[in-house]
């Protein structure tokens, strides 16, 4: 589905409900207005092309946030599918909302997305791509990545390298679009999973590592253990910084907020 229908959809299920509201009526049940499919992530892709329309705002922006949905949910506050959980917007509104003019951050994450999903939005538009870095009015001082872990599932064949690979292109093509960014780049999070962490989450941390510190990645790039602050002492989890063991509560926001800003502000 492109933007075009995305839009429509959207502005289609916006007027019913506004047409019963102005008639005085309570408005229908969901499930008996004809509505187009739209996934979240649909919906995701028409906001932030929306956002990168507004190229003052863009100008403000010094850190890009690039992933999947664990960096999408730091804008997200209830959980949109499990009523009663919250996410990162509290946190996000108090440090990169723009309070900080130096930490004023651009949210590029998308729900799903694997590696080869964000190498397609970061691509140029010339090239093919979505184009999402394009806008010369965007000139963030860090891009700020996480990616990888949605590749673990209906995984390819070496499954640690294509995630390694997978998040090297990433730093690549995001450092080939804002070459005067400094890139940060951040540990998968620990899974629920303890087989898991260690046979790929582990080693895909080490080897992203050992990279940045040997300057094998394209650009200026720092690498930044989030994995401990989210473990306990037997290395297991720590299942109360999580939604549903993949994304991150309120309190899994602070402490990935807590490490990344001294980060920013060291350098």
């Amino acid at each position: 589905m492109d933007k075009g229908l995305i839009r429509a959809a959207l502005a289609l299920a916006l007027c019913a409900a506004a047409s019963a509201s102005l008639a005085g009526e309570p408005a229908p049940f969901a499930s008996v207005t004809p509505t187009a499919r739209v996934e979240y992530w649909q919906k995701r892709l028409v906001e932030i092309d929306h956002t990168l329309q507004d190229q003052a705002w863009v100008r403000r922006v010094k850190l890009v946030f690039i992933g999947d949905s664990i960096t999408d949910f730091w804008t997200m506050d209830e959980d949109l599918w499990v009523p009663g959980k919250w996410h990162g917007a509290t946190i996000w509104n108090d440090t990169f909302a723009g309070r900080d003019p130096k930490l004023f951050g651009l949210d590029l994450g998308i729900s799903g997305d694997r590696t080869e999903h964000i190498l397609y939005r970061l691509l140029p538009k010339a090239k093919g791509g979505l184009g999402e870095l394009d806008t010369p009015a965007l000139e963030p001082d860090y891009l700020i990545i996480m990616a990888g872990i949605n590749n673990s599932w209906a995984p390819e064949s070496e499954e640690v390298q294509s995630i390694i690979d997978g998040v090297k292109a990433v730093v690549a093509a995001a450092h080939r679009a804002k070459p005067n960014a400094k890139i940060i780049l951040q540990s998968l999070l620990p899974t629920p999973d303890g087989r898991k962490n260690q046979e790929v989450v582990l080693p895909v941390n080490a080897a992203l590592e050992a990279a940045a510190a040997n300057h094998r990645l394209d650009g200026d790039v720092v690498f930044l253990d989030l994995y401990s602050g989210f473990v306990d002492s037997s290395g297991g989890q720590i299942g109360t910084l999580f939604v549903d063991g993949l994304h991150p509560n309120r309190e899994g926001y602070r402490i990935w907020r807590d490490r990344l800003t001294p980060t920013l502000t060291a350098r």
